[in-house]
């Protein structure tokens, strides 16, 4: 293997990334964008649950149950409908998620000691909405049955809750760090995807076969240009993520640009794959996408748990790069993990890297089919 030959290939393909200024701009603009957007837009913080109550007991009683609900933070108190049967319009036009239905003897079973019912509606078209909204009225009825109680009986069991990595509970910590992961993948595989079938729609690969250079070296000459582009964007990635987006940063840098460096080797010599098989620049740049995309966002643990999917999906998901990236980067970002827990996961993507770069090596053959 020839270094010189490496050294001139990769110049020569960075001339050409230099010369393409829209795919460039895409390379840098697009993971900002895309972090940005996707920052905000995907959140799993449900904190303002519209909710109508219908109190035909009218009492002070009851007002100090609404304003548990709306003191709480989680609930935004939108209507009082007159009658039962005017529930229905919010639930059914979205107007509200949830309605509280307080009966008329409501206070004086609160006074006097007895069990009051309070019938409460939730809209469950939202799964996730509705389960976490069970979850809140739970936990603000308990409350106030506590509050009601002269002398409380002492808790039979007094647990005491930490939570650890993650203390505010905020959906933008655990998304971040996996959309890191999805944005890298998709850039470095879309980037990668036009190299080889740039050179034949140009009709320049012939001139490549011509040469002494062997496919190893065609492969690492042109991921290279690539590998620092695709750096620099992770290295943007995780400054937006933590100085303004405000994501703890807990792990040892070092650690997650060298498995970083790991997962751009792989998911670049992946798009050469792809490129080297397909010869065409759109269909190259459209499957690259393909199959980058929908694999990490939908098999790589990076929205949805890999443990609740079937025995089948699960086992495919050992085949996703971004599967160990979003353990990985979550395991540094949140949880400062060291190299110590994070070794299959290395390991795994290592291998992946190496596979795909032979397979690469392979496809791309010196002559005219």
């Amino acid at each position: 293997m020839s270094l010189l030959r490496i050294k001139a290939i990769a110049k020569k393909e960075w001339i050409q990334v230099r010369r393409d200024h829209l795919s460039l701009a895409m390379a840098f603009l697009l993971p900002v964008i895309l972090l940005l957007i996707y920052a905000y837009a995907i959140t799993f913080d449900v904190n303002n649950i519209l909710m109508v109550v219908y109190d035909q007991d009218k009492s002070s009683v009851s007002r100090e149950l609404v304003a548990q609900f709306t003191e709480s933070g989680y609930f935004t108190t939108v209507a009082h409908p007159d009658s039962y049967g005017r529930i229905d319009r919010y639930l059914d036009s979205d107007a509200a998620t949830v309605a509280l239905v307080i009966p008329f003897d409501f206070s004086k079973n609160v006074r006097t000691g007895r069990p009051s019912s309070v019938e409460v509606l939730i809209d469950g078209s939202n799964s996730n909405i509705a389960t976490i909204a069970l979850g809140y009225i739970t936990g603000i009825a308990d409350q106030f049955s506590r509050r009601q109680v002269v002398t409380p009986a002492p808790p039979v069991i007094d647990m005491r809750n930490r939570v650890w990595y993650n203390p505010e509970l905020k959906s933008r910590n655990f998304v971040i760090p996996g959309l890191i992961a999805l944005i890298m993948s998709v850039i470095v595989s879309v980037l990668t995807s036009l190299t080889i079938a740039r050179e034949w729609d140009r009709g320049t690969m012939e001139q490549l076969i011509s040469t002494p250079v062997k496919p190893a070296e065609l492969v690492i000459g042109k991921l290279i240009p690539y590998f620092f582009i695709g750096f620099a964007d992770t290295a943007l990635c995780v400054v937006i993520s933590a100085f303004f987006l405000g994501v703890p940063l807990r792990g040892s840098i070092f650690l997650l640009f060298a498995t970083s460096a790991i997962f751009l080797a792989g998911g670049l010599s992946f798009g050469v794959l792809i490129s080297a098989g397909t010869r065409n620049q759109l269909f190259a740049s459209q499957l690259g996408m393909l199959t980058s995309f929908l694999p990490s966002f939908l098999l790589s643990g990076f929205v949805f748990s890999i443990s609740n999917m079937p025995a089948p999906l699960r086992v495919v998901t050992y085949a996703v790069p971004a599967r160990y990236f979003v353990s990985i980067l979550k395991g540094i970002f949140l949880k400062g993990t060291g190299m110590r827990f994070l070794a299959l996961e290395v390991v795994l993507l290592s291998l992946y890297a190496v596979v795909v770069f032979a397979l690469a090596c392979g496809k791309l053959k010196k002559r005219i089919e």
